[in-house]
């Protein structure tokens, strides 16, 4: 118990009576000491004293499936930072290949009596994945919310970047270089921010007279090998322009380009997706389309932050506005159409 003590006031920098009287329910502490002895009890890893296990954690669980793609840590400093305006602790959720899974991850933060949870592009993205732990959640009544596309079924309030609206941007830009011919590099069939991408390549190809064959359609996993994969089938389709749906993606498929004794961009243009840290400094520089991480973080929580309060918010999806940022991997089309 003394260490218990020693080690919260400490955390908290209160007095050890100070932190015994929050533990033992005693009057004569602010609302805004207890709350922080509280929080700093769960973040140690202390238990609750009987009387206040009821009373849920002013922690929230950030659940990421990963931590190589830039985007994701990123999200989670946007989010992290403006839950701490509000008074909140995040916890860092991040999955690893063999390690907690998602669900896992879900059964400790509600052992732990979290005030809400934040998923970025997990298993709700995913049509043929497991979705049980969202029910669970929902039966809890936790206050959720989810970053970019999901499943419909999933009565969580979302914010999303507009896929549609990002890949209009990306191929009109290429349109007005001159391409003709243009390759698509997505994340699985299942995966719903793909699915999204997809319907709006079509209709942009269509509208813009560019050739979009199911040919120039590949699938590929997330990350710079699956982007090299891809588009090196792409290149035997000979493709001027190839559109990824992740910066990663991207620069698996400038590796491609090269590795087929090609360049960017003078034989093929490459863009990105997110515009995630050091997309300035690659070789060559990469056109990506942005998503307004900051505005996005601060919606999530303020989403959240309101279910928390008892505050119903809309469970319809809110769609932000990315912006095409053109840098080096593009250029004008040169004879290869």
């Amino acid at each position: 118990m003394t260490r218990r003590l020693a080690e919260v006031a400490k955390k908290v920098g209160v007095s050890e009576a100070t932190v015994s009287r929050v533990l033992n329910d005693k009057p004569g502490v602010s609302e805004a000491t207890r709350a922080a002895v509280l929080t700093a009890l769960d973040v140690l890893g202390y238990e609750r004293p009987t009387q206040l296990r009821g009373e849920r954690a002013r922690l929230v669980g950030l659940v990421l499936p990963e931590l190589q793609n830039p985007i994701f840590p990123a999200f989670a400093e946007a989010v992290g930072g403006a839950l701490s305006g509000h008074g909140f602790t995040p916890v860092l959720c991040t999955q690893t290949a063999g390690g907690v899974s998602e669900a896992d991850y879900v059964d400790l933060l509600l052992a732990q009596q979290v005030s809400g949870v934040v998923f970025f592009g997990g298993l709700y993205a995913q049509g043929d994945a497991p979705h049980e732990h969202y029910a669970r959640l929902a039966e809890r009544s936790l206050p959720t919310v989810l970053l970019n596309a999901a499943i419909e079924d999933l009565d969580f309030p979302r914010v999303s970047c507009d896929d549609a609206v990002a890949v209009e941007q990306a191929f009109g830009h290429l349109r007005q270089l001159g391409h003709r011919r243009v390759g698509l590099v997505l994340g699985p069939a299942d995966h719903m921010p793909s699915r999204r991408k997809l319907a709006a390549a079509r209709a942009a190809a269509e509208r813009f007279g560019l050739e979009l064959p199911d040919d120039c359609v590949e699938r590929a996993l997330f990350s710079l090998e699956g982007g090299q994969a891809a588009t090196t089938r792409l290149l035997r389709r000979d493709v001027t322009g190839v559109v990824c749906a992740s910066d990663p993606l991207a620069l698996g498929a400038i590796r491609a380009v090269r590795r087929a004794g090609l360049a960017v961009p003078e034989d093929v243009s490459v863009i990105g997706y997110d515009d995630s840290s050091f997309m300035t400094c690659t070789d060559p520089p990469l056109t990506t389309v942005r998503q307004p991480i900051d505005a996005m973080g601060r919606a999530v929580v303020e989403l959240l932050v309101g279910e928390i309060g008892g505050v119903r918010v809309t469970h319809e999806e809110l769609l932000f506005e990315p912006e095409l940022v053109v840098r080096g991997s593009t250029a004008p089309a040169r004879g290869r159409d």
